[in-house]
């Protein structure tokens, strides 16, 4: 009884470490990594509140970033596009954010309109494979030759997603984006698109 204990108090430590802190050291040193000069187009695929968005925001003063999300509410209370543009606002990043509502296995833009494309934790919400895979396509299909493809999912996810679209590298993240413990870990996906 007290291993099980000691096992439910430490897991729910670590998830409230990577929820609240973890997961944004995370993206910040990732988006620091990804060589943003200032002037991407970037699209956050589930942007939720906009923690990815925000942070991505800060980086692009020139810059515009770009959040999709259907808002269902069903995995944070309060996900409602006027709370991620109110957050965007506090942050002083609200010129250069939008947030459209958009299924991310059917984009509403173009081919080629975005310099990087970022998710996290999104992707893996849409029930089927199928559709997951269509996510991922669709990313590629936005991302111009050169883009980035930036994704942090449950490392057998992520997996699949490299599978699927048949290139890009994959790095654990640590503790600090654990959800209770390493079984649930997540895995970073980075792809360059062809030229």
């Amino acid at each position: 009884m007290a291993t099980a204990g000691t096992v439910l108090l430490a897991s729910t430590g670590i998830y409230l470490h990577t929820t609240l802190h973890g997961k944004l050291r995370i993206w910040r040193r990732e988006l620091d990594q990804a060589g943003l000069k200032g002037d991407e187009r970037l699209l956050d695929l589930g942007c939720g509140r906009g923690a990815v968005l925000i942070e991505a925001a800060r980086r692009l003063p020139t810059g515009h970033a770009v959040g999709v999300d259907l808002w269902s509410g069903k995995d944070q209370s309060g996900n409602r596009p006027e709370v991620t543009l109110a957050n965007a606002a506090e942050a002083g990043v609200a010129d250069r954010v939008e947030v459209h509502t958009a299924d991310m296995t059917a984009l509403p833009f173009a081919d080629g309109s975005f310099d990087v494309v970022t998710s996290a934790l999104a992707i893996h919400n849409i029930p089927s494979p199928d559709g997951r895979y269509r996510a991922v396509d669709e990313a590629m299909r936005v991302l111009r030759p050169g883009g980035q493809l930036i994704v942090a999912d449950f490392w057998p996810m992520a997996r699949k997603y490299a599978a699927h679209i048949g290139q890009g590298t994959l790095r654990g993240l640590g503790p600090g984006y654990w959800y209770s413990g390493p079984w649930l870990g997540v895995t970073l996906l980075h792809a360059v698109k062809g030229r």
